[in-house]
């Protein structure tokens, strides 16, 4: 898949001089402009794959906003499993979906920080893996549920092992990135190394990847905690120091996860997915 895009980028009308196409290690770097739809559309379809989709809403109810925008335009036309973590199950509203997409509501235990939210999401997405999802799905990608599509997002983000570049960091330079530098934590990244920073709210990638990646990054979280250590952005530190070292095969530019806080570059010429409940994390 990864050859295949950077084929079509190479083909494009539309090739793209303004951004980074490819990574140091040669991974295709998605941006708008970068490929051709209808052409891996096909090719996708022959396959007949399964996408499963996790996301937790643990104190946070804005069900609509996600499964809404989500059912119009994530994977269009294509067979995706939406697996809902929730505190509260009653509060999920019906939805029609379409009929190629399904939605499994799971409850979960609540936590008293939304920072043990986040950090045990891990462990759940490797247990269910583990349990039932390496049966059900072919690719797994784990997305905030605190978040709003607005424009297609395809099969374009399909791959072994996938990252979205963050918008904060992405015109930092390396050592400026918020990599925990503490050498005591399993997260850490010493100066000096790093490529770069990718949001926690949109990863993915092959089943199989997925459940090593979230099993690795659990045992980092809970050998921090053991010596009294919390790294200092939660599981994020923890799938950046993984992603450092076991190199996605594919990255999403930070089209695919724009922070609304932020000025809107000329190079993001589409914003297809976007943080906007962010002021309520404290």
């Amino acid at each position: 898949m990864a050859f295949l895009l950077l084929l079509l980028i190479h083909l494009s009308k539309r090739w793209r001089t303004d951004v980074l196409l490819v990574s140091p290690w040669l991974a295709p770097i998605v941006w708008e402009g970068t490929f051709n739809r209808d052409i891996l559309n096909a090719q996708y379809r022959q396959k007949n794959f399964v996408v499963g989709v996790a996301t937790f809403a643990v104190k946070k109810y804005d069900f609509p906003w996600f499964l809404g925008s989500a059912n119009k335009f994530f994977l269009s036309g294509h067979r995706v499993n939406f697996y809902l973590f929730t505190d509260h199950p009653e509060k999920v509203p019906s939805i029609n979906l379409a009929p190629e997409k399904r939605l499994f509501i799971i409850p979960v235990q609540n936590y008293s920080r939304w920072q043990d939210i986040s950090m045990n999401r891990m462990d759940i997405i490797s247990n269910h893996i583990h349990s039932h999802w390496r049966y059900e799905v072919d690719y797994l990608y784990s997305m905030d549920i605190d978040v709003q599509m607005f424009e297609h997002i395809g099969v374009e983000i399909i791959d072994t092992l996938v990252g979205t570049i963050s918008s904060w960091q992405y015109t930092k330079p390396r050592d400026s990135n918020s990599y925990e530098r503490h050498p005591e934590s399993r997260a850490a990244i010493p100066h000096g190394e790093g490529d770069f920073y990718y949001a926690a709210s949109f990863y993915g990638g092959s089943v199989s990847e997925v459940y090593k990646l979230t099993t690795a990054c659990f045992k980092g979280v809970t050998e921090d905690r053991a010596n009294g250590i919390e790294a200092k952005w939660h599981e994020e530190s923890h799938l950046n120091k993984y992603l450092l070292y076991h190199k996605p095969t594919r990255l999403l530019s930070p089209e695919y996860y724009w922070d609304e806080e932020l000025i809107r570059p000329r190079i993001i010429r589409v914003k297809r997915l976007s943080s906007h409940l962010w002021h309520l994390r404290d």
